[in-house]
């Protein structure tokens, strides 16, 4: 591994190279910070699929990527006058100070759960009015309910046992059968949204991170079902010319194999 000063020698290569290509670069002369953001969204959804994936080389490779990005608005900032890399991470290296006391004080903590309460109160002292302020709008449905419902039980707002979050999920499941025999299709949608947050509620409690597990399923699925459709290239048919008969038995297979 590099050493520290290593370390600081590379943040300094990248940091020159930002600065030429920024100076000369055709494209990159033309960026700005609205340009580069759907980048940077895709950037750590690549980087979200290497973690899944477990593969470390591509972590590294997408990190670089991030941290380009990091680079590259800290130029744009400090253009503006307003802020650089140096003020980025003395901001960040201040807000890790003042939010573990326990660290850096003489705070006294029993557990993890005690350091998460600490770091939503501490966060309410520094001028937020939620502690609901810090998940972004913009995070996907089922990534939002999960943080959502983390950052109200950081206050204490929580069940206190998952058999508990577990009976509520069968009361929600019921609402949504009654709605879906009775129901409007507003109503349903409600009902569903209901038992999704619930759901997603008891993974929490299980330790299961709802957006890992349905984004592992998605991939199984995606194998299976690409797996048939070879089969299908095998037979000379297309996938809508077999029965679902004839899909059970490769899927079956496919099963097997992933």
């Amino acid at each position: 591994m590099n050493t520290r000063s290593q370390q600081l020698d590379s943040i300094d290569r990248l940091l020159t190279i930002m600065d030429e290509l920024r100076e000369q670069c055709m494209w990159d002369k033309k960026q700005t910070f609205e340009s580069l953001r759907h980048l940077t969204i895709e950037e750590t959804y690549e980087l979200s699929d290497a973690i899944l994936d477990h593969n470390l080389e591509e972590i590294k490779n997408e990190l670089g990527d991030l941290l380009l990005h990091i680079a590259f608005y800290s130029k744009l900032g400090s253009e503006e006058k307003s802020f650089d890399i140096a003020d980025v991470a003395n901001s960040i290296s201040e807000k890790l100070i003042n939010r573990h006391p326990h660290i850096y004080r003489d705070v006294q903590v029993q557990d993890e759960e005690e350091i998460k309460k600490n770091w939503e109160a501490l966060k309410l002292k520094e001028g937020k009015k939620s502690v609901l302020e810090g998940v972004p709008k913009g995070l996907p449905a089922l990534v939002k309910a999960e943080r959502i419902q983390d950052k109200a039980a950081g206050i204490g707002f929580d069940w206190e046992q998952a058999e508990h979050v577990w009976e509520k999920v069968q009361e929600e499941l019921s609402e949504f059968n009654t709605e879906v025999k009775n129901g409007s299709s507003k109503d349903r949608e409600a009902e569903f949204g209901d038992l999704l947050f619930s759901m997603i509620n008891y993974a929490r409690f299980l330790k299961i991170n709802p957006d890992t597990a349905l984004e592992r399923t998605n991939q199984k699925f995606t194998k299976r079902f690409q797996y048939l459709e070879a089969k299908a290239k095998e037979l000379g048919k297309k996938l809508q010319q077999m029965t679902l008969a004839e899909m059970d038995v490769y899927w079956e297979e496919a099963k097997k194999e992933n």
